[in-house]
């Protein structure tokens, strides 16, 4: 009887083991022991650079309070890997630094007072050359956010194509007039696969325009505005939609990490309607704030195992899914998310899967 026990609780122990093992870090075989940050690094390459499994970066990054910004990295910085009671963890000691003086805001004390700001940018967690147009602009509205909305009627002499620096005409409900508006074209509108709820409508980043002036439209509570066009991100058409600026500030320099909660969507759309989804493109996902996804989060991509003929049992078998490559939410919104494709080991698609990594 003693032994069963015995080897009951050895079973148990090993069990259990196994399972803390698993959730242990996983250093990369190569990782360097310092590491200078660079000019052009992302957190997303750091990562990489010291484990496996890049999203794991909260599980080894110690903060410590005395630096300032702790959760800041600037080029210069060293980033030195040590063991704590045998668990690795990275130490930040800042590089030299310069700094721009300003004066500090919001203090009433009469005497003056600085405002110290490192002349170097902290690093991003991903490239920002390719979010950069998705971090303050290109959004998600609702389905029926267009309804109703002022449209372009005309460029300068007639045109039907206009850019930056141009003027453009707009007709629509002008009774509570905005000193600038974003220039937006209705995008898809976006269904959850599986339950057919309607999540959203894209709405694509066109420009910006400053209101001129406001003429009376024959038709009542309609106005033709003439406005002076300060951005494009693309041409504008006739009958893009002109929609209040969103007031959204927008930061990229979040961590990667795991989502805490169970996440189980699909890819529904990538920019510009391509089909085929590579690294560094931005794609559209049917989960978002509701279902707790965070900007930072990091979800792994899987295609959908094929259906297939089994001649033998004559029926039907579904072939495992197939990890694909990884990716990261850099900003969500209440249904629906906007993340960078970060890792692609083949062409990914529309429908294909993610989930918690």
């Amino acid at each position: 009887m003693r032994k069963i026990i015995l080897a009951a609780t050895a079973l148990l122990l090993a069990v259990a083991f196994g399972i803390q093992a698993q959730d242990q870090v996983r250093l990369n075989p190569d990782h360097p022991d310092v590491y200078v940050v660079q000019e052009g690094d992302t957190l997303w390459d750091i990562s990489g650079r010291f484990l496996a499994e890049p999203w794991q970066w909260p599980e080894i990054w110690q903060v410590n309070p005395q630096v300032e910004n702790p959760h800041l990295i600037y080029p210069g910085d060293r980033l030195r890997l040590v063991y704590v009671e045998g668990q690795p963890q990275l130490h930040l000691e800042r590089g030299p630094r310069g700094y721009k003086l300003s004066p500090a805001a919001g203090t009433n004390s009469l005497h003056p007072q600085v405002h110290r700001e490192p002349l170097a940018d902290a690093i991003p967690a991903i490239p920002l050359d390719a979010i950069n147009a998705f971090l303050s602009r290109t959004r998600i509205v609702a389905p029926d956010a267009f309804k109703g909305a002022p449209y372009v009627i005309s460029g300068a002499d007639q045109r039907i194509l206009m850019g930056a620096g141009e003027r453009i005409y707009a007709r629509g409900d002008f009774r509570e007039p905005l000193a600038s508006y974003g220039i937006y074209r209705p995008g898809p509108v976006y269904a959850d696969p599986v339950t057919g709820e309607i999540l959203g409508r894209q709405a694509l980043d066109v420009g910006s325009a400053d209101l001129f002036q406001l003429d009376p439209d024959h038709r009542e509570n309609f106005a033709v505005a003439t406005m002076q066009v300060t951005r494009t991100a693309r041409e504008i058409r006739l009958e893009d939609r002109l929609l209040p600026v969103e007031e959204r500030s927008i930061a990229a320099l979040f961590q990667p990490g795991a989502p805490a909660v169970p996440v189980d969507g699909y890819i529904l759309g990538v920019d510009e309607g391509v089909t085929q989804i590579g690294k560094y493109d931005v794609v559209v996902v049917n989960r978002g704030e509701r279902e707790g996804l965070q900007p930072g989060h990091v979800l792994s991509i899987y295609k959908q195992g094929a259906t297939v003929r089994d001649r033998i049992e004559r029926d039907t078998v579904k072939l495992p899914d197939e990890y694909a490559g990884v990716m990261m939410v850099f900003r969500t919104f209440e249904k629906m998310s906007l993340a960078l494709v970060l890792e692609a080991d083949r062409p990914l698609e529309v429908m294909d899967l993610v989930r918690n990594p």
